[in-house]
This record gives structure tokens, C-alpha cells and sequence, in this order.
């Protein structure tokens, strides 16, 4: 048997009510089986079981088992939620990656030149980042359609956007 694989679903915003619901910023096109009821997500090595799920103005609202009053909510303020999956699992949309899917692509220009190799994957607040190993160099790639146009796990590789200063900061066009 495959050991699961860990993907982040979800980054909680800030505490909600008085009761103890955390307003998510949701980081899976899956939210409604990945964050529903009875789910189990990991927190820095907690585990946590979604108690309630609901949507208000907008935002995904989780109440976990034993996190019961705003104190307690409003120590989770920013923290990963986490789940397992299994390896062979692919996310329903095409458009949809999971981390382990691409660490290890190559990375090409719109020509097919190889610029590296994608290391990992960033989780920020407002979006993923690709950490790119370019000849030794770190370089971070937003990871939206615009720069990253094309994804291929079948070939092995992705094709990151020519944009002046994206790779090579010192080649970026003076204004």
C-alpha cells in the first residue's frame, strides 16, 4: 500500500463569531469534499475533523471539533490546512495540480529551451508560487495560467511564460 500524500486545501483567514469558526481561504477546486463535514485536515501536526461547513458573504466558514470559543479560533490566524491523499488520486479539474505532480517537471521557454527544473511549490496568502532551480539559481514563477501556460505531466515538463525580468531579473526592460 502507497503511503498518502499531503496537500494543502485550505489557509485559515481569521476567527469568525464567537463560536469558533474560522474563515478559510480555500486552496482546492474541490472544497466541498476536501473541507466537508467529517473530514480530518492536519494544522502543524494536528489533527483537526471539520465539525461544520458553511458559506457566508462569500467565504467558507469551518468549525473543527474542540475548537469551541473566538480565543481558540484566533490562534489558527493563518495557518495550512492540510490533507491526506492517495498518490495515484488526480484532482477532477484538468486545470488542478497537485504539489507532488509538479516538483520535478522540467521547465521550458515557449521555444522548448530548458531553463531548470521545478523544486517545490509555495502556498502564499494570494497565491502558489513555483520554485524553479534555474543552473543553481532559485527562481520563483507566480503559478497562474499567464506565466505558466501550459502544464504537461505526460511529457514531464511546463512552460513558463517569456516575460522580460520573470527568470532573469537583470534582464528585465528598463522604464
Amino acid at each position: 500500500m502507497t503511503s498518502p500524500l499531503t496537500v494543502v486545501v485550505g489557509r485559515v483567514a481569521r476567527a469568525h463569531g464567537i463560536r469558533g469558526e474560522l474563515a478559510v481561504e480555500v486552496r482546492t477546486d474541490e472544497p466541498d469534499r476536501r473541507l466537508a463535514p467529517g473530514e480530518i485536515l492536519r494544522c502543524e501536526g494536528r489533527d483537526l475533523r471539520v465539525a461544520a461547513s458553511r458559506r457566508h458573504q462569500g467565504k467558507l466558514l469551518l468549525r473543527f471539533d474542540g475548537i469551541d470559543d473566538r480565543t481558540e479560533a484566533e490562534r489558527w490566524h493563518g495557518r495550512l490546512l492540510e490533507a491526506d491523499v492517495d498518490p495515484a488520486e488526480e484532482p477532477e479539474d484538468d486545470d488542478e495540480f497537485y504539489d507532488h505532480q509538479l516538483v520535478g517537471l522540467a521547465v521550458h521557454d515557449p521555444a522548448g529551451r530548458s531553463i531548470g527544473t521545478v523544486r517545490s511549490v509555495e502556498h502564499l496568502p494570494s497565491q502558489e508560487l513555483l520554485v524553479i532551480d534555474a543552473d543553481g539559481t532559485e527562481v520563483l514563477v507566480p503559478f497562474v495560467e499567464a506565466l505558466v501556460p501550459e502544464v504537461d505531466l505526460a511529457a514531464g515538463h511546463l512552460v513558463v511564460a517569456d516575460v522580460p525580468g520573470l527568470l532573469d531579473p537583470d534582464a528585465a526592460e528598463s522604464t
